[in-house]
């Protein structure tokens, strides 16, 4: 066998990383190759390399995630009440191998969405399946769901996500049908998933934001609240910022 037909084998075998490695290494003067344990070795951390960035790049797509930001990218200040530390115990998502909730309050325009895009594009990173909704989308998703009869289906589909953000929480009213998928969702997802979520109303305010009826809205608050982590960005927009 050449080595054209080893890198053509390779391939076929969906080993492109490990075919990539192994043209590159037959490219190199032959006083400078790896022995066969280090071309090995190599091969392999590359083949790792290629499916993680693949894995990567498709739970992103999937996502649909409202911004593509990184961690890097946040400001920490304490204007904004916000630390690296706190950055920093957000970045091994460990919130998410917990199964823990994650609430991130503050002002229109204060980095509250940016923030929680950047946790989702490191849990796409890290091999967590990841979806993105604001709530203005997602009761248009259980609207047309309820319509079309694959209601049932969604409500399944929001089970395998490792981590759902829900943006602009308090936003979007609810009629009793979304209260209901809502609260079926995250029955489904409790203690076996993570949610987060995004908005401008403190917590204090999410009861009359359900509203009635008041079983509903304790059920709700209570798969929520239970073992929660809480974020309240503060400082001026950032948009307004920006602009000036």
């Amino acid at each position: 066998m050449n080595n054209q037909e080893t890198v053509d084998q390779l391939n076929e075998l969906k080993l492109n990383g490990m075919a990539t490695a192994f043209e590159a290494m037959l490219n190199m003067p032959l006083q400078a190759r790896p022995t066969v344990e280090q071309a090995v070795a190599k091969m392999v951390e590359v083949e790792k390399d290629y499916r993680r960035n693949k894995r990567t790049a498709l739970f992103l797509k999937g996502s649909k995630l409202r911004y593509n930001a990184v961690l890097e990218e946040v400001l920490c200040s304490t204007s904004r009440n916000f630390t690296k530390d706190q950055l920093y115990a957000l970045a091994d998502c460990g919130f998410i191998r917990r199964n823990e909730n994650l609430f991130i309050q503050g002002k229109c325009g204060c980095g509250k969405s940016f923030l929680a895009c950047a946790i989702g594009h490191q849990a796409c990173f890290l091999g967590y399946r990841t979806m993105y909704y604001n709530m203005n989308r997602f009761v248009e998703k259980i609207m047309v769901s309820k319509l079309d009869g694959t209601l049932l289906k969604f409500i399944e589909s929001m089970g395998k996500y490792q981590l759902l953000i829900l943006d602009d929480f308090g936003l979007q009213p609810m009629d009793d049908n979304t209260r209901l998928t809502l609260l079926q969702i995250l029955e489904d997802r409790y203690d076996k998933a993570s949610t987060i979520v995004v908005s401008q109303l403190p917590i204090d305010q999410w009861y009359d934001y359900l509203g009635e009826p008041a079983t509903i809205a304790d059920a709700i608050m209570d798969r929520l609240v239970s073992n929660v982590n809480r974020i309240e960005l503060k400082g001026e927009s950032l948009r307004r910022k920006k602009g000036k």
